[in-house]
């Protein structure tokens, strides 16, 4: 199994910064964070012309994350700056509060 040690984020938004949606990366994952740093203005450049605005930032990941139990988190900040991390993601809790929710809505 490969490891990997960073994803590439590639982010298009408006003008304005208003709207903002991911971008397929070239090359996602890189086995160093180093690696994933020297291919991110190539990346940018070819995915330049798919929205006004692109950026892109290359996120470390944990190696004893399990990738099933992880979302990414990302924001374009008022100045233009991406930042992102890697998340894990606490099922258990989201099921339990899924669950309370469901018990109010339907009445029992």
């Amino acid at each position: 199994m490969e490891h990997i040690a960073a994803l590439l984020l590639i982010v298009g938004c408006s003008g304005n910064l208003g709207e903002c949606r991911e971008l397929p990366a070239p090359t996602p994952v890189y086995e160093t964070f180093e690696e994933c740093e020297a291919e991110k203005p190539v990346s940018l450049r070819e995915l330049s012309s798919e929205a006004p605005h692109v950026v892109a930032t290359c996120v470390y990941v944990d190696p004893a994350l399990e990738y099933d139990d992880a979302t990414i988190e990302w924001d374009v900040t008022p100045d233009g700056k991406l930042v992102a991390s890697i998340e894990p993601v606490t099922d258990d809790l989201t099921v339990a509060m899924q669950v309370e929710r469901d018990r109010h809505t339907h009445g029992e």
